[in-house]
């Protein structure tokens, strides 16, 4: 019995498609620069959140309020969007930071390049 158990709980390799090396970011799917995560682990949306129903409780009215539990959803939808788009605001502005620094930095180089003849 327990050899069934462990053959039928036993975990089986992960299949991963051709040309893209497990642990990596699929570039053809745009998640270039981005945290690897597996499929299992997909951040939530806030749709996802909202549109999420809990199962229903056996005999009658047991369980939580679903009003309450609805508002909850919500605030946690609402929550979770205005994160989001902080991330994403972050991102952007970590983005310009990084181009002004490379202009910057050209700018340094070729103003040393120019007047490094003259010494």
């Amino acid at each position: 019995m327990r050899q069934v158990l462990g053959w039928l709980t036993r975990r089986r390799p992960a299949r991963h498609r051709r040309g893209v090396a497990p642990g990596r970011p699929d570039s053809a799917a745009g998640t270039t620069g981005a945290v690897y995560r597996s499929r299992n682990c997909v951040p939530l949306l806030p749709t996802q959140v909202r549109q999420w129903r809990f199962g229903r409780t056996r005999f009658g009215r047991r369980g939580l309020d679903p009003a309450e539990v609805r508002r909850f959803v919500d605030r946690v939808a609402g929550e979770l969007a205005a994160a989001q788009e902080a991330a994403e605001r972050a991102r952007g502005e970590a983005y310009q930071v990084k181009e002004a620094l490379r202009r910057w930095q050209s700018e340094q180089t070729r103003w040393c390049d120019r007047y490094a003849l003259y010494r």
